[in-house]
């Protein structure tokens, strides 16, 4: 049965009967699956059955997602006490991504200070001077090139191993815990546990060299907060580097590949940008409504008490999972939004989500998509890709493995 005969056939308020399994795209590519619109067009939310844990409410509307991600009765700290959602046997687990507030909102102000827009706009010269780098290089050794390999990758590693002031060397070891800990396949419980291990012990023995000798970068400042201040634990030092150093890669060196990717596939956008490289803000802003970088939906929240959300009763100790690509692409409020258009103005989307759990990497991410693409259609105004794009067939994201291009 396909996910449009499940959404028409097994559609309940009660989540009597069967459900349909979930996430419906594949990790390949970055279309979204038609039944989305579908479900969309139906009363309520749809309940759904991820692979692992208890069934959950998907939902796909732009105005519902704001109302869950902005309202406290939604709550992330309660996935310690369920059987989440889940793609994958291991457990997202505790750190500032499964805290509410005001746990959480204590260790978010420890980074929030270093991740101000401010801040971020200080670092763009240094983003610029590696984006360079690497380009250079990639020209260097000639075509065709991975852009996944030479640039898409590297770049945000480089980038927020300088922030944080961990040695771009060891990059190979926490590239391949962070790919386990994003996993798809089925892991058990004990397997997921030792890649959050290693990364700990690795993350731990960092911290210890920062004590013993203090530097000018973001993991002092983080000491300071925990040795100093006592404004978080140890516990909470260590998940607070960890959380910055994954996303500060991870995300990134997806959505790199990804937006070029989405470019190359609509030529005309790729021209505009090309000569109007001022669209650059609106276009990168267009591209994080438009690309959908998680394959279903991550970080479930459960309601702590009956509430209503559109037209559905969702009961306390129900949890709910939010398809953020599928919500950027609501029409209320985006005329065609379907459409790719980097000329678009006023562009809302909940990429870096919303609410108290709001991305305090956005700036950072701000100024790494602008000069990323800047640098390549500035510099590459053929680029092209001259092979199939791979995929990770087992990510939680959308994350190509390879793409060749020329330029």
């Amino acid at each position: 049965m396909k996910p449009s005969d499940h959404a028409a056939t097994s559609r309940t308020d009660t989540g009597a009967g069967p459900l349909p399994e979930y996430p419906f795209n594949l990790a390949e590519g970055l279309r979204i699956a038609e039944v989305y619109e579908e479900v969309r067009q139906r009363p309520g939310l749809l309940r759904v059955r991820l692979a692992f844990g208890e069934p959950g409410w998907l939902v796909t509307r732009y105005a519902d997602a704001r109302f869950i991600l902005g309202d406290r009765r939604f709550s992330r700290a309660a996935v310690e006490y369920h059987d989440e959602p889940r793609e994958s046997e291991g457990h997202s687990g505790k750190g500032i991504m499964a805290m509410d507030p005001p746990e959480h909102t204590r260790v978010r102000e420890v980074a929030a200070r270093a991740f101000t827009v401010h801040q971020m706009e200080r670092t763009r010269p240094q983003v610029r001077a590696v984006t360079d780098l690497l380009l250079d290089a990639m020209e260097e050794s000639g075509q065709p090139a991975d852009l996944v390999d030479r640039f898409a990758l590297p770049l945000p590693l480089m980038v927020i191993c300088r922030i944080l002031g961990i040695p771009a060397e060891d990059a190979t070891e926490f590239r391949e815990w962070t790919a386990g800990l994003l996993s798809t396949t089925n892991l058990s419980e004990e397997e997921f546990e030792v890649h959050r291990a290693r990364m700990k012990a690795y993350v731990a023995a960092r911290i210890e060299e920062h004590r013993a000798t203090p530097q000018d970068d973001l993991m002092s400042r983080f000491i300071t907060a925990r040795d100093v201040e006592r404004r978080i634990s140890e516990a909470e030092l260590v998940d607070l580097c960890i959380s910055v150093l994954v996303a500060g890669h991870a995300t990134l060196s997806t959505q790199i590949a990804n937006f070029t990717l989405a470019l190359l596939e609509h030529p005309e956008q790729y021209a505009l940008l090309r000569s109007r490289p001022d669209l650059m803000p609106r276009a990168v802003e267009e591209l994080l409504r438009f690309v959908p970088l998680i394959r279903g939906a991550k970080q479930v929240r459960y309601a702590t008490e009956d509430v209503e959300v559109g037209e559905t009763l969702v009961r306390a100790g129900t949890p709910l999972l939010i398809a953020t690509g599928a919500v950027n692409r609501d029409a209320p409020h985006c005329a065609a939004p379907g459409v790719l258009d980097i000329a678009r103005d006023g562009v809302r989307h909940l990429a870096f989500g919303h609410g108290a759990h709001h991305c305090l990497g956005a700036p950072l991410a701000r100024v790494e998509l602008q000069e990323a693409l800047t640098a390549l259609v500035t510099r590459f105004p053929r680029l092209r890709l001259v092979g199939d794009v791979t995929w990770a067939a087992d990510s939680l994201m959308r994350t190509p493995l390879t793409m060749p291009i020329g330029w």
